[in-house]
Protein backbone atom coordinates (compact mmCIF):
# COMPACT_ATOMS: atom_id res chain seq x y z
CA UNK A 1 0.00 0.00 0.00
CA UNK A 2 1.42 3.35 -1.06
CA UNK A 3 1.68 6.26 1.34
CA UNK A 4 -0.15 9.52 0.68
CA UNK A 5 3.12 11.26 -0.16
CA UNK A 6 3.99 8.60 -2.73
CA UNK A 7 0.51 8.77 -4.26
CA UNK A 8 0.64 12.58 -4.46
CA UNK A 9 4.09 12.45 -6.06
CA UNK A 10 2.85 9.91 -8.62
CA UNK A 11 -0.21 12.06 -9.33
CA UNK A 12 2.01 15.10 -9.84
CA UNK A 13 4.16 13.16 -12.31
CA UNK A 14 1.05 12.07 -14.26
CA UNK A 15 -0.31 15.66 -14.16
CA UNK A 16 2.81 17.33 -15.65
CA UNK A 17 2.58 16.17 -19.30
CA UNK A 18 -1.14 16.96 -19.60
CA UNK A 19 -2.26 19.86 -21.78
CA UNK A 20 -4.21 22.73 -20.25
CA UNK A 21 -7.50 21.31 -21.51
CA UNK A 22 -6.69 17.81 -20.22
CA UNK A 23 -5.94 19.33 -16.82
CA UNK A 24 -9.26 21.19 -16.99
CA UNK A 25 -11.13 17.96 -17.85
CA UNK A 26 -9.36 16.09 -15.07
CA UNK A 27 -10.23 18.82 -12.54
CA UNK A 28 -13.88 18.75 -13.68
CA UNK A 29 -13.98 14.96 -13.29
CA UNK A 30 -12.53 15.19 -9.79
CA UNK A 31 -15.06 17.88 -8.78
CA UNK A 32 -17.95 15.88 -10.28
CA UNK A 33 -16.71 12.77 -8.49
CA UNK A 34 -16.64 14.65 -5.19
CA UNK A 35 -20.16 15.97 -5.75
CA UNK A 36 -21.46 12.52 -6.66
CA UNK A 37 -19.85 11.10 -3.51
CA UNK A 38 -21.75 13.71 -1.47
CA UNK A 39 -25.01 12.82 -3.26
CA UNK A 40 -24.43 9.08 -2.75
CA UNK A 41 -23.71 9.56 0.95
CA UNK A 42 -26.83 11.72 1.36
CA UNK A 43 -28.98 9.24 -0.59
CA UNK A 44 -27.61 6.28 1.37
CA UNK A 45 -28.17 8.09 4.66
CA UNK A 46 -31.72 9.02 3.63
CA UNK A 47 -32.42 5.44 2.49
CA UNK A 48 -31.08 4.04 5.77
CA UNK A 49 -33.18 6.45 7.84
CA UNK A 50 -36.34 5.70 5.84
CA UNK A 51 -35.93 1.93 6.09
CA UNK A 52 -34.95 1.86 9.77
CA UNK A 53 -37.50 4.55 10.62
CA UNK A 54 -40.23 2.65 8.83
CA UNK A 55 -39.31 -0.61 10.51
CA UNK A 56 -39.14 0.88 14.01
CA UNK A 57 -41.82 3.56 13.92
CA UNK A 58 -44.34 1.88 11.70
CA UNK A 59 -45.76 -1.52 12.34
CA UNK A 60 -47.21 -1.43 8.84
CA UNK A 61 -43.78 -1.69 7.16
CA UNK A 62 -44.08 -4.82 5.06
CA UNK A 63 -41.24 -5.34 2.58
CA UNK A 64 -43.32 -7.95 0.77
CA UNK A 65 -45.94 -5.30 -0.04
CA UNK A 66 -45.48 -4.35 -3.69
CA UNK A 67 -45.64 -0.58 -3.07
CA UNK A 68 -43.05 -0.79 -0.27
CA UNK A 69 -40.90 -3.01 -2.49
CA UNK A 70 -41.15 -0.47 -5.32
CA UNK A 71 -40.20 2.44 -3.08
CA UNK A 72 -37.26 0.67 -1.39
CA UNK A 73 -35.78 -0.78 -4.56
CA UNK A 74 -36.33 2.48 -6.42
CA UNK A 75 -34.20 4.23 -3.80
CA UNK A 76 -31.60 1.45 -3.88
CA UNK A 77 -31.35 1.65 -7.68
CA UNK A 78 -30.91 5.42 -7.43
CA UNK A 79 -27.85 4.86 -5.23
CA UNK A 80 -26.55 2.14 -7.59
CA UNK A 81 -26.93 4.44 -10.61
CA UNK A 82 -25.05 7.22 -8.82
CA UNK A 83 -22.27 4.79 -7.83
CA UNK A 84 -21.96 3.51 -11.39
CA UNK A 85 -21.80 7.08 -12.67
CA UNK A 86 -19.06 7.91 -10.16
CA UNK A 87 -17.14 4.79 -11.15
CA UNK A 88 -17.34 5.70 -14.82
CA UNK A 89 -15.89 9.14 -14.07
CA UNK A 90 -13.05 7.59 -12.10
CA UNK A 91 -12.30 5.21 -14.99
CA UNK A 92 -12.04 8.21 -17.32
CA UNK A 93 -9.74 9.97 -14.85
CA UNK A 94 -7.49 6.91 -14.42
CA UNK A 95 -7.18 6.11 -18.11
CA UNK A 96 -6.63 9.75 -19.06
CA UNK A 97 -9.24 9.45 -21.77
CA UNK A 98 -10.94 12.63 -22.84
CA UNK A 99 -14.48 11.29 -23.10
CA UNK A 100 -16.83 9.14 -21.10
CA UNK A 101 -17.26 5.80 -22.83
CA UNK A 102 -20.49 5.40 -24.81
CA UNK A 103 -20.88 1.92 -23.33
CA UNK A 104 -20.98 3.40 -19.82
CA UNK A 105 -23.63 5.96 -20.77
CA UNK A 106 -25.76 3.20 -22.31
CA UNK A 107 -25.34 1.08 -19.18
CA UNK A 108 -26.45 4.00 -17.01
CA UNK A 109 -29.49 4.53 -19.24
CA UNK A 110 -30.35 0.83 -18.98
CA UNK A 111 -30.07 1.00 -15.18
CA UNK A 112 -32.34 4.05 -15.12
CA UNK A 113 -34.97 2.31 -17.25
CA UNK A 114 -34.77 -0.84 -15.13
CA UNK A 115 -35.29 1.36 -12.08
CA UNK A 116 -38.32 2.89 -13.78
CA UNK A 117 -39.69 -0.57 -14.60
CA UNK A 118 -39.33 -1.62 -10.96
CA UNK A 119 -41.07 1.43 -9.51
CA UNK A 120 -43.77 1.78 -12.17
CA UNK A 121 -47.33 1.35 -10.98
CA UNK A 122 -48.88 -1.09 -13.42
CA UNK A 123 -52.40 -0.14 -12.32
CA UNK A 124 -52.07 3.44 -13.51
CA UNK A 125 -49.63 3.01 -16.41
CA UNK A 126 -50.99 2.77 -19.91
CA UNK A 127 -49.79 0.13 -22.32
CA UNK A 128 -48.11 2.63 -24.65
CA UNK A 129 -45.78 3.77 -21.89
CA UNK A 130 -44.86 0.15 -21.12
CA UNK A 131 -44.31 -0.49 -24.83
CA UNK A 132 -42.07 2.59 -25.04
CA UNK A 133 -40.00 1.45 -22.05
CA UNK A 134 -39.67 -2.05 -23.51
CA UNK A 135 -38.61 -0.60 -26.88
CA UNK A 136 -36.06 1.63 -25.14
CA UNK A 137 -34.62 -1.38 -23.29
CA UNK A 138 -34.36 -3.38 -26.50
CA UNK A 139 -32.79 -0.48 -28.41
CA UNK A 140 -30.28 0.28 -25.66
CA UNK A 141 -29.47 -3.42 -25.31
CA UNK A 142 -28.81 -3.67 -29.05
CA UNK A 143 -26.62 -0.55 -29.03
CA UNK A 144 -24.74 -1.83 -25.98
CA UNK A 145 -24.11 -5.15 -27.75
CA UNK A 146 -22.93 -3.38 -30.92
CA UNK A 147 -20.60 -1.05 -29.00
CA UNK A 148 -19.23 -3.91 -26.90
CA UNK A 149 -18.67 -5.99 -30.02
CA UNK A 150 -16.95 -3.07 -31.75
CA UNK A 151 -14.73 -2.45 -28.68
CA UNK A 152 -13.82 -6.14 -28.60
CA UNK A 153 -12.86 -6.12 -32.29
CA UNK A 154 -10.90 -2.88 -31.83
CA UNK A 155 -8.99 -4.33 -28.86
CA UNK A 156 -8.24 -7.53 -30.79
CA UNK A 157 -7.05 -5.49 -33.79
CA UNK A 158 -4.75 -3.38 -31.59
CA UNK A 159 -3.19 -6.45 -29.97
CA UNK A 160 -2.59 -8.09 -33.38
CA UNK A 161 -1.15 -4.96 -35.02
CA UNK A 162 1.09 -4.05 -32.06
CA UNK A 163 4.68 -4.96 -32.97
CA UNK A 164 6.37 -7.37 -30.61
CA UNK A 165 9.50 -6.10 -28.93
CA UNK A 166 12.74 -7.91 -29.63
CA UNK A 167 14.83 -9.17 -26.80
CA UNK A 168 18.58 -8.64 -26.95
Amino acid sequence: MMSWKTELAAARIRWEPLTFYQKFEHACILILTGLIVIVVIAALWNLTLKIIGSMILSSSFDPTDYEVFQAVFGMIFTVIIALEFKRSLLVVAERHESIVQVRTVILLALLAIVRKMIIIDLKTTDSLQLLALAAAILALGAVYWLVRDQDRRHTAHKSVSRPKSRRA
